[in-house]
């Protein structure tokens, strides 16, 4: 019977854990699946065969995951082997989106209204140092706001506090964190973690919204179950509390999350009724899997399970200890090179993997000083892409100046006002703008209607006008000044002109110097500033016709939409990532570097999350390759400017001597090769 099921969907050529996984569709299920053992194809045919053979509607699928590539990847596997259609009625997203559809619904029963804004890390950090400044009445500059950050997202997580903190610390945590979820409903806004926060809140309290998921959804399968943190935990315990068909797939060998929240014992210990192993990988060669078991069996908090692969071992792992950083990634590149002229590799099947992004200067200098010969002839530097920086377009400093430029372009334009209305700071209290943003809702007016009226003196506003203090009623009636005068320099000047007189009417490079403590980020800072006031000079000399701020800002929303989607499989570079931007991905060559113990663990890093999180990081890392795989490590590095001395990472030393091959960092031989 199994067996014609199978083949109704075309699963046949699945291995008979993956079958069974497939099959095995009631009641809580949780299917471990190792590195590169085919988990996205036993999933989709999991959804295929509740839709084709069980006859589950679509509809009645729910499936959450942590990126929008591997849910997108999951709905076009689906599509392929029953249909798109069928396919695209399945609930396929991230958590967050999931929570974003849940709450453009229901966020009403909140407080809140339906067009809410979002809030990134960034804006959640210039809030909280705005706060904590309101807080100590403080308005020089602030130490480190880093543990203070901590400790709100343990609050935010519903963990317990760590009793690390004084008491009078966690007093003042529960006033910001009271001062957070203020500011956010007056902004009407939320972040990324209460997205989801705020949906249990909502399922919690209003238990009839709860019902009408509950009556959609029969089915749920939730991926990488491993990065769960306490609040999805909650939300997939009480999606699932009804028909209790539960489907968790994940890897704790793969667990690498903890210091975002994630906790790995949530896929420890759940409580299943069926336990699925998905060892068989598909991806990595035998000595790869065996470096990478001997490292992870070390761990004494996960399930036990070996990899093991058909594919045979061509290569040993390759090991080599360089006199320094630069002849370490002088090293690398130079196998790369000759690697591409011996075997004719691509240079995207190249991938420099690290433990933290401050160590890849050293092997881009090397990649751009390095010459290679093409059908042209020899040319300097090698094409190599970072993974994990961000674009001009995302960065906080010039979300600030686009959220000027919208008000000046539309003035109803309540999200970006909200956002520059007291930045810099201006004496606009959170207080304040409760009040103001409580008003404009409930009269139906925009904040910059109310903000005019109330400098206007009208007589419909007095109660209103009365409640504030006097000092932000004067920096309400600068604040309108400032924006009216603005108007009308972006009226008659050039736009770019215009941008400049802007800066420095708000004395904007200020508030950056207030905001960061570094003059290297500063300066970094500034000079992106800079350099949007020179992408609008260019947009000007660029525009035949007189150019509109409403232009300009559509046509930057649609350039940022193609500067972030540039990293596409077609371009041939080389690809530098750390070990946690690389999960996930595959690459036929991978040089592991700077593999040295206060570098991987990571000495920091073993006092927040521990060693054996570390040693699952490990494991990711080395599980990345397919087929030829470099360790490198250097005897010296510099660390605050000094050379300092450094000794192999302890992981090193759980792999196995017969999978490794020393080789010494100048390959003059092909054994340094393979």
């Amino acid at each position: 019977m199994s067996n014609s099921l199978l083949r109704h969907i075309h699963a046949e050529h699945l291995n008979s854990e993956q079958q069974r996984a497939v099959l095995t569709t009631q009641g809580r299920v949780l299917i471990l699946a190792g590195a590169g053992s085919g988990k996205t194809s036993t999933l989709a045919y999991r959804a295929a065969h509740l839709i084709h053979n069980q006859h589950i509607p679509p509809t009645a699928l729910l499936g959450l995951t942590f990126t929008n590539k591997a849910a997108q990847e999951m709905k076009e596997r689906i599509g392929k082997i029953i249909s798109k259609d069928k396919a695209s009625q399945i609930t396929l997203c991230t958590f967050h989106s999931f929570c974003m559809q849940v709450l453009r619904h229901h966020i009403e029963r909140l407080g809140y209204t339906k067009r809410f804004s979002l809030y990134d890390e960034k804006d959640i950090q210039r809030l909280i140092t705005q706060l904590t400044r309101s807080l100590l009445e403080h308005d020089g500059k602030l130490p480190s706001l880093a543990t203070i950050t901590a400790m709100l997202q343990e609050k935010q997580h519903q963990k317990h506090p760590s009793s690390e903190f004084p008491q009078v610390q966690q007093k003042f945590i529960d006033q910001l964190h009271q001062g957070l979820q203020t500011s956010l409903r007056a902004y009407n806004a939320v972040d990324f973690d209460s997205l989801i926060s705020l949906t249990v809140e909502l399922f919690t309290s209003h238990p009839d919204i709860l019902q009408q998921y509950h009556e959609r959804y029969q089915f749920i399968m939730i991926d990488e179950y491993q990065d769960t943190n306490p609040t999805q935990y909650l939300l997939a315990s009480l999606l699932a509390s009804k028909h209790n068909n539960l489907c968790v797939v994940g890897d704790d060998d793969q667990s690498i999350y903890g210091w975002r929240g994630a906790e790995v014992k949530h896929i420890l210990e759940f409580n299943y009724d069926t336990l699925i192993k998905l060892e068989q990988n598909y991806r990595s060669s035998t000595v790869i899997l065996d470096a990478a078991n001997a490292v992870i069996k070390n761990n004494t908090e996960r399930h036990p399970k070996t990899l093991w692969s058909q594919k045979k071992s061509t290569f040993p792992i390759v090991v080599f200890h360089a006199p320094s950083e630069q002849e370490e990634a002088e090293a690398v590149v130079s196998r790369i090179l000759s690697l591409k002229e011996e075997y004719n590799y691509a240079w995207r099947d190249f991938a420099i993997l690290y433990r933290s992004n401050q160590l890849s200067r050293p092997f881009e200098i090397a990649l751009m000083q390095a010459h290679n010969k093409t059908q042209e002839g020899w040319k300097r530097g090698i094409p190599y892409e970072v993974f994990g920086g961000l674009e001009l377009y995302e960065r906080s400093e010039i979300k600030d100046l686009m959220a000027y430029l919208k008000v000046l372009s539309n003035p109803k334009d309540q999200e970006a006002l909200l956002r520059i209305i007291n930045y810099p700071r201006r004496g606009i209290s959170e207080k304040t703008l409760d009040l103001l943003t409580s008003y404009n809702r409930k009269h139906h007016i925009s904040l910059w209607h109310l903000l005019q009226g109330i400098v206007q003196d009208l007589d419909h506003l007095q109660e209103l006008i009365h409640t504030l203090p006097q000092g932000a009623y004067q920096s309400i009636k600068r604040f309108v000044e400032l924006m009216s005068q603005a108007m009308e320099e972006f009226t008659l000047k050039p736009l770019h002109t215009a941008l400049s007189w802007l800066l420095d009417a708000i004395d904007y490079k200020s508030a950056i110097c207030d905001e960061v403590k570094s003059d290297k980020m500063q300066s970094f800072k500034w000079d992106n500033v800079q350099e949007c006031v020179r992408l609008l000079q260019s947009y000007e000399e660029d525009t035949e016709s007189p150019g509109t701020l409403e232009d300009f800002l559509a046509t930057t929303l649609l350039d940022s939409q193609k500067i972030s989607r540039k990293s596409i499989p077609s371009h041939d570079y080389v690809n530098l990532l750390t070990f946690h931007s690389a999960k996930g991905l595959e690459f036929p060559v991978c040089f592991l570097v700077g593999l040295e113990d206060h570098l991987i663990p990571h000495e920091k890093s073993l006092l927040e999350t521990g060693l054996e999180e570390e040693r699952r990081l490990m494991y990711v890392a080395l599980t990345r390759c397919k087929e030829r795989l470099f360790l490198s490590m250097a005897r010296s590095r510099k660390k605050h400017g000094k050379e300092m001395q450094s000794s192999p990472s302890r992981f090193l030393f759980e792999i196995p001597k017969e999978c490794m091959h020393m080789a010494s960092h100048k390959h003059t031989t092909e054994a340094s090769l393979h």
